[in-house]
């Protein structure tokens, strides 16, 4: 026998007998102390309560319950099934069709009452799911989460989500352990066109060693379209039965959104690889714009100077020295510019690795500006470099700072000022290296830009030659590996200010705590 019909059997037989005993015992009350003409009425109540506890044909049965136990103890003969009396025959006949009449309400009342139960536990578990859903990071993710809400809300001992096409699917989300059961037969959700409800059809998978299972297998395909993402499984008990219309419903609704849900996700990678595919291109395409228009102007410099080496050249010494200091300069440029490209590689491939050391600024930044002196032609270097030590790399804070004075040179007069100061932040542990210049500056809204590869302010250059914008990129890349940070602003100067936040030594800062506390004593 089907389990619901079991349970239903077993629902009549608990509800039905005590209410029907209730109501005879009624019965006999009245009439021994009330003695009224017709009590039959009283049995009412218990074909109401059986009908709201089993249904339609509860309630039928509790009828004919009634009329029997009427007939056997309170007509006349008593004790028989048998009614003399045409009065008893019309009473028995309106008990009937009144109970017929009352526990199909009833029954009908109780249906409607589990329909809304139903159908708000299907609306509950289709928003788990869709909530699951919309708030992903990606489909994938939340597949565990899905296959739990399926098992729970649509009565299954196991639910696993397959990806990929028929035949090379992978398991994605399971929410059981060990071998997944093995049946003979698959019962397969067919969808139908329009609002015609989906129906299961059993498809033989063969295998008779399977065929003893106690398992009962269930599949609804993931689809979008004509292509199959992949498949929802369960399985549960066989004795469970099919399932019911709203656990088919719940089932192929979160097939269509998880569908919904990859399909999304795939269009969203594709998209972000053309993207990243475009930018890449974008990116190809400044940097050989830039560097080819850098290399260019040095390499005829380095040509034509050359060319006046020549001994049938015709120039004296001075000349000569001038021409052979211009190549190196030229060169110099030139390997300052294979440097930056070189970091800026690292800087992307994530291989920048810092090594770390206690560093007087006074020495790292004084042995950068001497080294670039020449560079700085008659430009004035303004020096304050009394800090506590600093915790860097001296090889990439004097990269990162020959990057920011080759970029003053680019952007100022010959006799512009430049400032170099440092001072310790009072709030954090850091050193603030200033580097100022009193050029024309930049725009404030081309600040926030300044470290953006390839970013070129708009106007140009007002030194010997524009920039390729990679120059701050690296000064960035070089300052955050070293556990620094930067940024720019308008200088005091009036022109362009780079802030860079250089780690404090921890025993200066020890020292400098001590020192405020003796200094508060």
């Amino acid at each position: 026998m089907h389990p619901w019909r079991v349970r239903q059997a077993a629902v009549l037989i608990v509800v039905a007998v005590p209410s029907l005993a209730a109501a005879t015992v009624v019965v006999g009350v009245l009439r021994s102390t009330l003695a009224p003409s017709n009590a039959s009425i009283v049995y009412l109540a218990a074909v109401v309560a059986t009908a709201i506890a089993a249904g339609a044909p509860g309630a039928v049965l509790a009828t004919v319950g009634s009329i029997l136990l009427y007939d056997w103890f309170f007509t006349v003969p008593y004790y028989t099934l048998t009614m003399r009396d045409p009065a008893e025959w019309l009473n028995a006949v309106l008990l009937l069709f009144t109970g017929l009449i009352v526990g199909e309400l009833a029954a009908l009342q109780r249906q409607r009452t589990e329909d809304s139960r139903r159908r708000e536990r299907e609306a509950v578990a289709l928003f788990r799911a869709s909530h699951a859903l919309a708030t992903r990071d990606s489909a994938l993710a939340v597949l565990p989460r899905v296959a739990t809400i399926l098992r729970d809300e649509a009565g299954m001992d196991r639910v696993w989500l397959s990806l990929g096409p028929e035949g090379q699917e992978h398991v994605a989300a399971d929410t059981g352990e060990g071998p997944r059961p093995a049946a003979a037969t698959v019962q397969v959700l067919q969808r139908a066109a329009g609002d015609e409800p989906a129906t299961w059809v059993l498809v033989h998978q063969g295998g008779a060693a399977r065929a003893a299972t106690t398992a009962q297998l269930f599949r609804v395909r993931i689809e979008v379209g004509d292509a199959q993402l992949g498949s929802i499984r369960a399985a549960r008990r066989r004795d469970a039965g099919l399932p019911d219309r709203t656990e088919t419903r719940l089932l192929a609704a979160v097939a269509d959104q998880v569908g919904q849900a990859l399909a999304h996700d795939r269009l969203a990678a594709e998209a972000r690889a053309a993207e990243v595919a475009r930018q890449s291109d974008a990116l190809k395409s400044a940097l050989l714009q830039s560097v080819s228009h850098d290399l260019r102007t040095p390499l005829a410099t380095i040509r034509a100077a050359a060319g006046s080496l020549r001994p049938d050249s015709g120039l004296d010494d001075l000349d000569r020295a001038e021409s052979a200091a211009a190549i190196d300069r030229e060169v110099e440029y030139l390997n300052r510019l294979v440097t930056n490209l070189l970091d800026l590689s690292r800087i992307e491939a994530g291989a920048l690795r810092a090594d770390r050391d206690v560093f007087d600024l006074d020495d790292l930044a004084g042995r950068t500006v001497d080294r670039l002196r020449d560079r700085l032609g008659g430009r004035t270097v303004e020096l304050s470099l009394d800090a506590p030590p600093v915790l860097v790399d001296p090889v990439f804070l004097d990269d990162a700072l020959a990057n920011v004075l080759e970029n003053a040179v680019k952007y100022t007069g010959p006799t512009a000022c430049l400032r170099l100061s440092a001072r310790p932040l009072a709030d954090e542990p850091y050193v603030r290296l200033t580097v100022e210049d009193s050029g024309p500056g930049v725009p404030d809204e081309a600040l926030p830009r300044l470290f953006e590869k390839f970013y070129r302010v708009p106007g140009g250059a007002r030194g010997s030659r524009a920039g390729t914008g990679i120059g701050l990129a690296v000064v960035r890349g070089l300052v955050e590996a070293t556990g620094g940070r930067c940024r720019a602003r308008r200088s005091e100067l009036g022109g362009l200010a780079i802030d860079v936040d250089l780690p404090e030594s921890p025993g200066a800062a020890a020292a400098s705590v001590g020192a405020s506390a003796a200094g508060a004593a």
